[in-house]
């Protein structure tokens, strides 16, 4: 941060961080940006993620931050989650390889500790060999590849969804913990009419030792709920997009042609990783340039068409 923004965030963010993370701590934003505030969440009014100026700044504001979100709505972890023969919610999630194996199991716990709603889990694993053992309540499905193939998150999703037994569908990252009425509040969005659903406020980034980092707004995919059917109708996720980055964007852009909502009201941790190589790349990431340069001018509809065309392996 510069000088200026530093100065910017003490004197012009910081009477109203302090006044809505003691009461509303959803409305918390920086003063440039621009939100919509409905009766139970926030929507970002900007297209990327960002983060909260004043926690990076002020020692101890993102902590309190962090506190204020999860006393509202804690993460609760369990050993497995009761058992149910008519899953409402299906998470789905995809993974490769050992390094984040930790991360996958912390997810699990916290996914497990889900209450008042029915789920299940499907873990879809896109690797060369199989190499995951995991608690025995997930459903686990390999996914072969050859060896030297870049990872593609969105074949992982298309396939685990046509395994799910739930009537929603969660596209889930394998390192972010969900709040416990996660899942809960999915089904009461659903039931009041919404197909697509990002109910994501604030994404709190920890250290490798656990600690706060950055509390980051309008962090698209990581989590998102579809209805089963929406999915299908939308054509599912665009396998085209392969390594880092991009499926998330253009996936939420066709949902959005459903009856969809981003007035996100609950918080998320997401478990600390080295970052992929590709995503320091930002914007020149091949996924991403693809994203940019071939995908976005064409409308939502026109994509839908395509993709819908190619089901049910979405390869062109």
């Amino acid at each position: 941060m510069s000088l200026r923004q530093m100065a910017g965030a003490l004197v012009r963010d910081g009477f109203r961080f302090e006044r809505h993370v003691r009461g509303r701590w959803e409305l918390v934003r920086n003063r440039r940006e621009r939100i919509t505030v409905d009766a139970r969440g926030v929507q970002c009014e900007w297209q990327w993620s960002s983060s909260v100026d004043y926690c990076r700044f002020v020692p101890g504001a993102g902590e309190r931050l962090m506190r204020r979100a999860f006393a509202e709505w804690p993460i609760e972890r369990a050993d497995a989650p009761p058992q149910s023969d008519a899953p409402e919610v299906t998470f789905l999630i995809g993974h490769r390889g050992a390094a984040r194996l930790p991360l996958l199991r912390e997810t699990l716990r916290a996914i497990a500790g889900q209450r008042d709603a029915a789920i299940e889990c499907i873990v879809v694993e896109q690797s060369h060999a199989r190499e995951l053992a995991l608690p025995p309540w997930v459903r686990s499905i390999h996914q072969p590849v050859a060896a030297d193939s870049r990872y593609n998150r969105a074949a992982t999703f298309n396939l685990g969804a046509r395994h799910a037994r739930g009537r929603i569908l969660v596209l889930h990252d394998n390192d972010m913990l969900p709040p416990a009425r996660y899942a809960a509040e999915i089904v009461k969005q659903r039931d009041a009419g919404f197909e697509a659903m990002d109910l994501k406020r604030f994404t709190f980034y920890l250290t490798q030792s656990g600690a706060f980092e950055d509390a980051v707004q309008n962090v698209r995919g990581g989590s998102v709920a579809i209805t089963r059917d929406a999915f299908e109708a939308i054509g599912g996720l665009d396998e085209q997009f392969t390594g880092w980055g991009g499926e998330d964007v253009e996936f939420w852009e066709r949902a959005e042609t459903r009856r969809a909502t981003r007035f996100g009201y609950l918080p998320f941790v997401h478990l600390w990783h080295a970052p992929q190589p590709e995503k320091l790349l930002v914007n020149e990431a091949p996924a991403i340039r693809r994203y940019l340069d071939e995908v976005a001018a064409i409308p939502p509809e026109e994509r839908i068409a395509r993709l819908s065309r190619v089901r049910p392996g979405n390869s062109t």
